[in-house]
């Protein structure tokens, strides 16, 4: 379980985040979404112990991820959005790191690159953008761990990577491991992501899950237009719209155009989610 309470965090000339409050419960593919410069990435560099606080607490399990404890380090793993190009070959990166972490798998590693057909003799300073992509990630599943934060994990890979980058989650996975994945790609990882959590400037807009949006919000993807829509995207064929549910129809949730409804009407969002 991941506790956040009274959270805020300042650069020299810039408050980012400000009495932010929320849980994340284990077994989640929780979707961290935002305009850019809410704090997205400065979220995740606090859950994994590598910025401080400036108010609140942050508890990962009970601990406290800013005093950097062996126990909480070898049990989790932050992916930045720029990941580093090393002069090693793939393999021997793994095997050298993987021994920090209990749980990690060398074959499972193996068997990971080989899925996103990735040469794991190959130096790593000399791959492209998306093979070093894929083979930090193949790497990071490959660890086992508990919680994982992943900033834009999709950047860089192309249309098939992202499909492979999916599938490799829901299968490599732990069954009680916690991902964040912070991203502006929602349709990379529209059918992975639940809960979702939506930042704003020193707010947290939402935070529930897809059916908990489902049960207040439906999605239309009809012709008709509702003077009551709370968003409208015209489509081919039609458009999508996002409005109230006040009959309890069910619909498939459009994160996309949900993200631009909360934007329009952050307080009714809030007050119908909350």
């Amino acid at each position: 379980m991941i506790t956040v309470k009274n959270l805020s965090f300042s650069y020299p000339s810039t408050e980012v985040l400000k009495d932010i409050s929320m849980e994340m419960r284990e077994g989640c593919i929780y979707g961290l979404l935002g305009e850019n410069g809410v704090g997205k990435t400065t979220l995740l560099t606090l859950l994994c112990g590598l910025k401080k606080p400036k108010d609140g607490t942050i508890e990962i399990d009970g601990r406290d991820p800013y005093k950097r404890l062996p126990s909480l380090l070898s049990d989790q793993f932050y992916l930045p959005d720029e990941v580093e190009a090393l002069n090693e070959k793939a393999f021997s990166f793994a095997a050298d790191r993987g021994v920090f972490f209990p749980n990690f798998d060398m074959e499972k590693f193996r068997e990971i690159l080989r899925e996103f057909e990735v040469d794991g003799e190959k130096k790593m300073n000399t791959m492209s953008a998306g093979q070093l992509k894929k083979t930090w990630i193949s790497f990071a599943l490959a660890t086992a761990v508990k919680y994982y934060y992943l900033d834009e994990p999709t950047n860089g890979l192309d249309i098939p990577s992202k499909a492979q980058f999916r599938k490799a989650v829901m299968k490599y996975a732990r069954e009680d491991s916690t991902f964040v994945i912070s991203t502006h790609q929602v349709r990379d990882l529209e059918n992975i992501i639940d809960p979702i959590i939506i930042l704003d400037k020193q707010d947290v807009l939402v935070n529930a899950t897809v059916e908990e949006i489902t049960s207040k919000f439906f999605f239309d993807y009809g012709n008709e237009i509702h003077d009551d829509a709370l968003f409208l995207e015209r489509i081919p064929g039609g458009c999508i719209q996002v409005l109230q549910n006040t009959t309890g129809e069910e619909s498939k949730i459009h994160i996309e155009a949900f993200f631009n409804a909360v934007h329009s009407h952050k307080e009714l969002v809030k007050s119908l989610l909350a």
